[in-house]
């Protein structure tokens, strides 16, 4: 839609709830590129870190609100100031291992922020289409065998079981209000902006310092497991396909390629020249209680219903994440 002054105006406006974190930039660079006005919300905004949207240059593009989504009195003046046409769920603990630490919490930011929402939604504005952010850690770990979206549901972790759970909240929304409310299954996906819990931002960091000269170790749990890794670019355009997609329906986002920690490690500090075994250390102590082994998605639905292919994965994916993290890092050095 052009103006006659001949600039874009937006034809559709978007909330994007947990905008700071690591998706948050992505999905609003996405959003501005296609027309959209854009909001963004934080359960603090004033000295908050919008990593991902400062590297974009989006922080005055975005209008950014204070929302905590626990809330159904904030929730309620939000949309009824913006009129969304689309919410994007993003918000919510993320870290695996701090959802054993704490576990209320965490089932609080993921279980009743997705019920607020969805009923405020219900009672009102039944026409606002909603994304909400899934997890592969509400699957098993069956070695050998990618999962679908038929697979069964077996967390083995409290994040695990809270994102399980928000997703039969969507679910039951959409199967017994009729609205569209749909479920994103995202593997794991990286980029720059993950946070510092999270072990592929140590290794690359790690990795990256010790090519500078700079003298340290890396301290890592269980190398055996297996994970389908993902650039988080490819996997925010999924959310968008999901969203404008005539019918709404849960979708496994994934490579299909699982790669063993052991072997990511290897590969990332090879692209920095380095021998891995030199630098990186085994602790039983950081292995997380019942761990998953394995962890592999099928986007077979996604690739025929969405026409969804991922641009980056295994190695190529690493290439991306380690020129990127040094594209950033690098910045600092100067």
């Amino acid at each position: 839609m052009i103006s006659e002054g001949g600039h874009d105006l937006p034809s559709r406006t978007a909330v994007i709830v947990g905008i700071s974190g690591q998706d948050g930039g992505y999905l609003a660079r996405k959003l501005l590129m296609h027309g959209y006005r854009v909001i963004g919300t934080s359960r603090s905004v004033e000295g908050g870190a919008f990593l991902s949207l400062d590297y974009f240059g989006l922080r005055n593009s975005v209008e950014l609100c204070a929302l905590d989504p626990c809330d159904p009195a904030a929730v309620h003046a939000l949309i009824a100031r913006f009129q969304p046409d689309e919410i994007y769920n993003l918000s919510g603990q993320s870290s695996v291992g701090v959802s054993f630490a704490e576990p209320a919490s965490t089932f609080n930011s993921i279980v009743t922020s997705t019920i607020v929402m969805l009923e405020e939604l219900r009672l009102n504005f039944p026409h606002v289409r909603f994304y909400n952010a899934g997890s592969s850690e509400m699957f098993g770990g069956v070695v050998g065998e990618p999962f679908t979206e038929t697979s069964r549901f077996s967390p083995r972790s409290p994040y695990g079981a809270a994102k399980s759970s928000a997703y039969w909240v969507v679910s039951t929304y959409r199967e017994s209000f009729g609205l569209f409310a749909v479920t994103g299954i995202l593997f794991n996906h990286e980029s720059p902006f993950r946070g510092p819990n999270f072990v592929t931002r140590k290794v690359v960091e790690t990795a990256y310092a010790i090519s500078r000269n700079q003298a340290g170790h890396l301290t890592l749990g269980d190398l055996s497991i297996w994970r389908d890794w993902g650039w988080a670019e490819d996997y925010v355009d999924a959310m968008f396909r999901m969203v404008q997609h005539d019918q709404p329906g849960d979708y496994v986002i994934a490579t299909g390629e699982a790669m063993q920690l052991r072997d990511f490690v290897a590969y990332v500090f090879a692209y920095f020249d380095l021998d891995w075994k030199a630098y990186v250390q085994h602790s039983s102590a950081l292995a997380r209680p019942n761990e998953l082994p394995y962890s592999c998605g099928d986007a077979s639905k996604a690739r025929e219903d969405l026409g969804w292919e991922p641009v980056y994965r295994g190695k190529s994916l690493i290439d991306k994440l380690c020129a990127e993290y040094t594209a950033i890092l690098s910045l600092g050095d100067k």
